[in-house]
């Protein structure tokens, strides 16, 4: 969590050499006369955890990381309303105790989350953008790992690959800067095991640039 927390901060601090370059370009943009999409880059964390009636998939929240990009535009010239498409590596999963055993999931997502945001202009360069959408997700990485008997598996013996969910939250943009916070609840039962279900569930906060 610190070496994650650390590289945010890194780029939260790089962020601002960026932005003096292209001041106007949020203002040029919400006054749709030119601009009808951009670019953005994303870092950030999740707090994930899996809910579930069995003891085995039902797990406390644990740190990880996200990383990505999106592609924005705007649906409507007479409407600030905004479809946001992005692609992101992000991290899941969670941390439980079985049989007083310490055991981790830890799963790794290729994420596609598509949103609706909607933009308050609160100032010249300052902008408020919730949103409100779904995501979906595939595995690409996945262990569990059990402390005890420092024996470690691929979690996709047990659990499936495919996730999706609803997505909501909320961002404030600042001439390029951009930092949202937000939540992923998962609706796709990720088990294998017919008896039981489990589910995602995912706060995170993520720093970045427009373009």
């Amino acid at each position: 969590m610190k070496r994650i927390i650390s590289v945010i901060m890194v780029i939260a601090l790089a962020i601002p050499s960026f932005a003096q370059f292209e001041t106007n370009k949020s203002r040029s943009r919400y006054n749709r006369d030119d601009t009808e999409r951009y670019y953005g880059l994303r870092l950030g964390m999740n707090v994930a955890s899996t809910s579930s009636e069995s003891t085995v998939f039902d797990t406390n929240p644990r740190t990880g990381l996200v990383i990505g990009g999106v592609f924005g535009m705007q649906l409507s010239r007479n409407s600030p309303l905004w479809l946001e498409l992005g692609l992101m590596y992000s991290e899941k999963g969670g941390k439980t105790h079985h049989n007083d055993e310490k055991v981790t999931y830890r799963l790794g997502y290729l994420q596609l989350p598509v949103v609706a945001k909607y933009t308050f202009n609160i100032d010249d360069d300052l902008f408020l953008q919730p949103f409100l959408g779904g995501y979906l997700s595939v595995g690409i990485t996945g262990k569990v790992k059990n402390y005890a008997t420092r024996e470690s598996e691929s979690v996709f013996d047990n659990m499936k690959r495919f996730d999706g969910g609803l997505r909501g939250g909320c961002g404030l943009e600042y001439r390029m800067m951009y930092v949202e916070v937000g939540y992923d609840l998962g609706l796709a039962n990720i088990a294998k095991d017919e008896f039981d279900s489990a589910k995602t569930r995912c706060l995170f906060v993520n720093v970045g640039i427009n373009f």
